[in-house]
């Protein structure tokens, strides 16, 4: 319920501020005062667009602010789908800059318009005798019915199970999606993938086959220059080892006398045996090379192979083309596997939309068990409210699943004695249409908590015992929700438990619109005045005095 309405700089309002009780709460007030400014004020919490031609004072922002008590109200599912925090308390506001710049709060978090409509239409609901948008709804329809029923937490439930029939219907399309781009392009992939692995790569093999090619194709001069060490080292009369064996020998007798030439001898001793191990190897690798012109030939081509696969990948080494050898597997395996993980995803996505169908079936059984109590309800509500003839027909079709279940509702309505029932926003007018408002909140009254719902003015057209009932039925209703009803007829407004006085105050150089809550005693007289005009008689005060119940 709205617990605390603030608007300031808006058309003739400059500062106001309202705090309506929790049941019936009367607005009256002079043709002009300022009560439709109210109302489009509140519009705007509701999300309707804004113009800075409303602005009190141009050169200051507008900011009109509702704070809502949420107890008892069932949309911490609407919160959590616009990713917001939700309290027992809440507060919805909007601010118009000079500029024309609009933006929208919800408890201090900013929000599109869109998710302001969204959720401040489930916290309140403005009713005119021309607004036809919303019962005319065959989704607000639906949850007219879904409330009578009491069906929110199997609503809830339902609601639950369709997201995830929805989230794994999307995951198996995106699944086919995939599947169709690998598919297209696998038989270019399993050739490449056929072509990395028929190569048998090696990450060092490369650098191996060019060292080795490079000796193979200067194998005769490697040979001989090897030999050529060798004879150095070992074969000549003045070889490198002979040489070192005789400076050896030579130090040896006078090793004794001092350490230094003990170190002499010891150093140039360990280099004749480093060059024995080193005149052994070149002889085995001089032996072990051989001019052989078929395995140049076959290194060249293995190497040629890896060169143009590396051209063709656009990369430089054998690593590189083992990494893409992984990728191409990684998707040749999944079109190879993409039969059994489509099978399997189509498999989840059709558990869930059974799931989700069994609890949109018992859903469905519950709505329509409602729908004849409902008419006949309303219908009786309607002929109490003057009109007799009335009929209204809930036509139920069932289709298929959605978010809100597998039931599409339509209220079809005649006011008159052998007019076949039509859709609402082609048979009912405005005051009608009121009457049938009326008629529905109060069959939901009792039911759940509803929105606050602001009646403007429905007395339109009614008058006498009608007005009577209408009065007597705003204040049942006002025993399960906030209602705020606009009239000007004392039948309605005597049945208040706050009473709002809207007026201009022309005080200062400029037109102001002032609200104030009525004491008792203003009370008795603006009633009286509802009665009897701007200086009412005994009769009408004590008429008000009676109307509001009141004993001395």
């Amino acid at each position: 319920m709205l617990s605390h309405l603030l608007i300031k700089n808006y058309a003739l309002i400059e500062h106001l501020e309202l705090k309506p009780d929790a049941h019936f709460n009367i607005v009256t007030g002079e043709t002009g005062a300022g009560k439709s400014i109210m109302l489009g004020a509140i519009g705007l919490l509701l999300g309707n667009r804004a113009d800075t031609k409303t602005l009190y004072n141009e050169s200051e922002k507008c900011i009109i602010e509702g704070t809502f008590d949420m107890a008892g109200f069932y949309i911490k599912n609407i919160f959590e789908e616009e990713e917001l925090d939700f309290e027992s308390s809440c507060i919805v506001r909007r601010e118009i800059s000079p500029s024309g710049k609009s933006r929208a709060f919800i408890n201090d978090t900013p929000v599109t318009l869109e998710t302001l409509r969204k959720i401040s239409s489930q916290l309140m609901d403005i009713h005119s005798q021309h607004d036809s948008i919303l019962l005319g709804s065959n989704e607000y329809q639906l949850r007219i019915v879904d409330t009578y029923a009491q069906c929110h937490d199997k609503l809830v439930e339902y609601q639950e199970k369709y997201r995830t029939y929805k989230k794994l219907q999307d995951a198996y399309q995106q699944l086919q999606i995939e599947a169709d781009q690998n598919k297209k392009e696998f038989d270019f992939n399993n050739f490449q993938l056929e072509e990395l692995v028929k190569a048998k790569l090696d990450p060092n093999e490369q650098e191996l086959l060019e060292q080795e090619l490079n000796i193979l194709e200067h194998a005769e001069e490697v040979k001989l220059r090897l030999k050529t060490v060798y004879e150095y080292l070992n074969n000549s009369e003045q070889s490198v080892l002979s040489v070192l064996q005789s400076t050896v020998s030579s130090l040896n007798p006078i090793a004794s006398y001092s350490p230094d030439y003990q170190q002499y001898k010891d150093r140039i001793q360990s280099c004749l045996l480093e060059l024995k191990d080193v005149s052994r190897d070149i002889e085995s690798e001089e032996d072990n090379i051989e001019l052989d012109g078929q395995k140049i030939i076959e290194i060249q081509e293995r190497l040629n192979l890896l060169y143009k696969l590396q051209q063709k990948h656009a990369v430089k080494s054998n690593g590189e083309l083992l990494e893409i050898q992984a990728i191409l597997e990684e998707k040749v395996s999944k079109v190879l596997n993409l039969s059994e993980n489509l099978s399997a995803a189509k498999e989840r996505v059709n558990k869930a939309f059974e799931a989700a169908t069994k609890v949109a079936e018992s859903l469905s059984k519950a709505r329509q068990k409602v729908l004849p109590e409902i008419e006949k309800r309303v219908i009786g509500l309607l002929i109490e409210l003057g009109m007799p003839n009335a009929l209204l027909k809930i036509q139920h079709q069932s289709i298929a699943l959605n978010s809100e279940g597998i039931d599409q509702i339509n209220f079809l309505f005649s006011a008159n004695k052998g007019v076949t029932p039509r859709q609402l926003k082609d048979v009912a007018s405005g005051g009608e249409f009121s009457r049938l408002m009326l008629a529905i909140k109060y069959v939901l009254g009792d039911k759940r908590s509803l929105p606050t719902i602001i009646f403007d003015e429905i007395d339109t057209g009614i008058s006498g015992e009608v007005a009577i009932k209408v009065g007597k039925m705003m204040r049942e209703m006002a025993q399960s929700i906030q209602v705020i009803a606009i009239t000007h007829l004392h039948q309605i407004a005597g049945r208040g438990s706050s009473h709002f006085f809207v007026y201009k105050d022309n005080s200062s150089t400029k037109t102001v619109s002032r609200i104030k809550q009525l004491s008792q005693d203003e009370r008795i007289i603006e009633i009286a005045k509802m009665i009897g005009g701007e200086h009412p008689s005994e009769s009408a005060i004590h008429s008000a005095i009676e109307m509001l119940g009141i004993t001395h």
